[in-house]
Parts: C-alpha cells; structure tokens; sequence
C-alpha cells in the first residue's frame, strides 16, 4: 500500500494545519443543550418562588384581619388614671407658671411705687466719711454717713433701702412706708434693743470714734 505525503508527515510528527476560524464553526461550537434564560425578575429566585414558602399556600402568611380583642375594665380604668394624671400636671404646670408671672408683675409695680415714693426722700450726705457695714442679700454691703448718720443709724432713727443697685439713707418714717410698699427693698433696718449678735457691724469695732482727728 502507498502512502500519501501527508501521512509521511504525520507519520515525522507533523500536525496539521488548525481549520480557519468562521462564522460557521463557531455556531457549531457553541451549538448545544438550549438554556431558558431567566427573567429579570426571576433572577436569583427558584422557579418555585411566589411569595410564600414552599409547601404553604399563598394565603398562609397574611397577617390576620380579625378585629382586636377588647379592652378589659381594668385596662380602661388605667387608661383614665394615667389620662386624669397628666391632665392634673398639665394644669400644676400652667397655674405654677401663671403664678410666676403673677409674682413678676407684682414686683415691677412695687419696684415702680417705691421709686416715686423716695423721690426727693434719700439723705445720702457728700461729705460722708465714715462707713457703716451691713449684711443684705447674703452679702457684706456698706453706706457711706455722717458720724451723726452713724449714730442714728445705729439708734434705729434712720435706715437703708436698696433701689436699682444704690443704697439710700431715709428717715424711719420713710423706711417703715418703704417696707410696706416693697419688702425686700429694706436693706437695714436697726433694732437698738436687739442684742449685739444679730448686727456685729453695729458694734464700736467697726465704728469710727467721734472724737478721732484725721
């Protein structure tokens, strides 16, 4: 039997040539088993899938539409404490704040009477030199007078009201009318029976003497 030259090449090692790439061996090559490509909105879903769990009917998972059980005496008798409760803070909170503005309104107006009642009243001397220390409003505050002023003050014949910052010596008179209209104004107000206790700052430490030569 004779052989070709081709199968003496093939029979030296040599392949043959790879076919030429066309449009029809590639269809070929790709020709199988048709796969039904699924859906956008089936992607990543199995082919069961329909909103309910398999084995379960569809009807399964809604939520009941039965209406809700009905409240017991007790939980409507709760439900009135805690409503008669809150509407009770309510109204604590409205009254303590109309108070507050009641108060606040009151003060104004006593500020205002007090300040045209001393008008022309204070007795504040330019050529005070001596310093009479008091306690008011929790701190040590003092008043320049007189040595005349300082024994008067002492003796409870004149006193301190307290007006916008500035401390205003008056007559008792004065000082009594001034406390009626606005209490908390009384800066100092000497009692010259009381014991020395309730006023150290009335005591002859921390007076200047008369007779002292400056």
């Amino acid at each position: 039997m004779s052989t070709t030259l081709r199968d003496q090449l093939l029979g030296l090692g040599f392949k043959d040539a790879p076919k030429p790439d066309t449009p029809a061996r590639r269809r070929d090559e790709r020709s199988g088993p048709q796969q039904h490509k699924p859906t956008p909105g089936q992607r990543g879903k199995p082919a069961h899938a329909t909103g309910a769990p398999a084995g379960k009917p569809a009807h399964a998972t809604r939520p009941p539409t039965g209406k809700p059980a009905p409240r017991t005496r007790e939980d409507i008798d709760l439900a009135k404490a805690y409503a008669i409760r809150a509407q009770r803070e309510k109204d604590e909170r409205i009254e303590a704040e109309r108070q507050k503005q009641e108060e606040a309104r009151r003060r104004r107006e006593a500020k205002a009477k007090l300040l045209a009642f001393l008008a022309g009243k204070a007795l504040n001397a330019a050529e005070a030199d001596h310093v009479r220390h008091f306690e008011y409003g929790g701190k040590i505050k003092r008043i320049h007078v007189t040595a005349a002023q300082l024994k008067a003050l002492n003796a409870g014949e004149l006193g301190v009201v307290q007006q916008d910052g500035r401390y205003l010596l008056v007559d008792a008179a004065t000082l009594a009318e001034a406390g009626a209209i606005f209490a908390p104004a009384v800066a100092l107000k000497v009692d010259p029976h009381a014991p020395a206790a309730d006023d150290p700052y009335a005591d002859p430490r921390y007076q200047v003497p008369d007779d002292l030569v400056w």
